[in-house]
């Protein structure tokens, strides 16, 4: 669309929605309409989000529109853009409003706000989810294509699995936090709400930036968000669900190859979110409020603030030592799989029961998202299809940080084959094709464990390196087994040995190589598309060990491989 039909199309989906609990500021229609004008005679001008209507949750600073934070009494009117806010406006999107949240972005549920509760698009009995409520809707009743949301202890995912929508949670540090208003500092992130996971990277890719203003920022080992191809040979960890949601749980967890772990100490972690030092942190953050003005501040969200003067810092000590330890088992479990399946949230509650349970029921739905930004992780929530009782039901793709661009080509791939809609925006936009090979990547041919699914991947993975695609030699190479490696070399009398090319960034081929052992190493390779790096063994190394050749590929020595 251009700009002007973007920004109609917006306007009268507002007014369809007609939603007063949505918008805590909405900019004026003749204002929208103007930015819209001014935007089309310029031209895109390479500009990435060009004419493109998103909407910002009411803790990020918009200049010139209050920010509350879902607090009338605690209200200001910034002078500047938040820094994401800036980057996004510098792409040529045009702010929409800002939009309703739980109070201080504490909670899960949505309704913790006095302005109300934005209507669930699929059921007004329902909440929401939060605290991104107004946001996450914005997107899911087609309104916006795009929207700010925060994301602490699942903000950024719950509402999104409600609305049947994506939500995209970046790696902590990886987008400015300059201009948001904090909920517990150390560990929240601005994040994306979509109708697809790649508008969501390519939303994050103008967002993403170190910022020297905000000390939880941090740079990008390599560059993260480009677009990896979907493997054949993903592994995927996957948990025990049982009750309702054991089988759409299932259906998602089938498309993927993988084993069931135990996630035991993740949510022992996350358990220590709302009742460990982090509310204290939660409390840091608005102390001036909560012991002066806490009169201002909704209900349930100052009982929980007030919890924050009761923690200890001896038991402080306890939680940190328990998070460095599911820390360092992630890291593990991380060498392993490709990625952790979970159900994003529990099954939407009623108002009604939020109303009779408005702790209990909110803690529920961080059951499998409290952890997350704790541990260090990406996560990217995408809807997994509707249950039948007409609700949608969400699944979230965990990785390592700075892992999101691995994880949108899996998260993508659940998304396409369980649904053909995406909530009231209508049928999944852009094609999911990975990123061409950059200028500072090399490709590298893969054809033993650094392949997709197998025991080294992680060392491909853990430089940055993103799966392109299958490929095959020319028939100009014989293949040995070197104990738990391959050793591939030329020979007169060869064979087309099946591989993989992976792009990594090219500074970290060296590192890569320095892992390697003797007798293989890197050269020049010869594929049915052309010629490329990859690894090749010494001719005196692989004289004495047995000559798999006739398999094709290291994969097919696997599968007939004794034990």
């Amino acid at each position: 669309m251009t700009p002007i039909a973007a920004i109609e199309a917006a306007i009268a989906a507002d007014r369809a929605y007609a939603d007063k609990a949505l918008w805590l500021t909405r900019v004026p229609d003749a204002a929208l309409r103007a930015q819209a004008a001014a935007l089309e005679a310029e031209g895109p001008r390479g500009r990435a989000l060009w004419g493109v209507p998103v909407a910002i949750k009411d803790n990020i600073d918009v200049a010139g529109l209050p920010t509350t934070a879902a607090c009338p009494g605690y209200a200001y009117i910034p002078q500047r853009h938040a820094t994401a806010v800036q980057r996004l406006v510098d792409a040529g999107a045009i702010v929409m409003g800002k939009t309703n949240l739980d109070q201080f972005a504490t909670g899960l549920v949505g309704v913790r706000s006095p302005y109300g509760t934005p209507r669930n698009v699929f059921d007004a009995a329902r909440v929401p989810g939060g605290s991104s409520s107004g946001s996450a809707v914005a997107v899911a009743a087609g309104i916006v294509p795009v929207a700010l949301g925060t994301d602490t202890a699942g903000s950024g995912r719950v509402p999104a699995s409600f609305g049947n929508i994506v939500g995209l949670k970046p790696t902590v540090g990886s987008i400015s936090a300059t201009g948001m208003v904090p909920a517990c500092r150390s560990v929240d992130t601005i994040s994306v709400f979509a109708r697809s996971v790649d508008t969501a990277l390519a939303v994050q890719r103008v967002l993403a930036a170190e910022d020297a203003a905000d000390p939880y920022s941090r740079a990008a080992p390599y560059p993260f968000l480009r677009r990896a191809a979907l493997p054949a040979s993903a592994r995927i960890a996957t948990i025990a669900v049982d009750g309702p949601m054991a089988e759409p749980y299932a259906r998602a967890a089938a498309l993927f190859g993988g084993a069931q772990v135990d996630i035991a100490q993740f949510l022992a972690v996350a358990r220590l979110l709302y009742d460990g030092p982090w509310v204290a942190e939660r409390t840091a953050a608005l102390r001036d409020v909560v012991e002066q003005r806490s009169e201002i501040l909704h209900p349930v969200t100052r009982a929980i603030l007030e919890r924050g003067f009761e923690r200890k810092t001896v038991d402080a000590f306890d939680a940190f030592h328990l998070l460095a330890q599911a820390r360092r088992t992630a890291a593990t479990l991380f060498r392993q799989y490709d990625a952790l399946l979970l159900p994003t949230t529990q099954p939407c509650p009623t108002l009604a029961e939020v109303e009779a349970d408005p702790i209990g029921v909110n803690a529920r739905l961080g059951t499998w998202t409290n952890f997350v930004n704790l541990c260090d992780l990406a996560a990217i929530a995408v809807p997994a299809g509707m249950g039948a009782d007409g609700l949608p039901f969400g699944v979230t793709l965990v990785g390592t940080a700075w892992s999101e661009g691995r994880l949108a080509a899996l998260a993508d791939h659940v998304h396409r084959a369980l649904n053909t809609t995406a909530g009231a925006g209508g049928a999944i936009p852009h094609a999911a094709l990975p990123d061409a090979l950059a200028a500072d990547e090399t490709a590298l041919f893969c054809i033993g464990g650094h392949m997709a699914g197998l025991g080294l991947n992680h060392q491909v993975t853990a430089l940055g390196g993103r799966f392109v695609r299958e490929d095959r030699t020319l028939p100009l190479y014989r293949l040995h087994a070197l104990g738990a490696r391959p050793g591939m070399l030329r020979a007169a009398d060869g064979a087309a040995i099946a591989g993989e090319i992976w792009a990594l960034p090219t500074a970290a081929i060296g590192a890569l190589l320095a892992q390697v052992p003797p007798p293989l190493g890197f050269g020049t390779v010869e594929l049915q598309s052309g010629a490329c790096l990859g690894f090749l063994a010494e001719a005196a190394g692989v004289a004495s060990a047995p000559d798999i050749t006739a398999l094709g590929g290291w994969r097919a020595w696997l599968a007939q491989k004794p034990g």
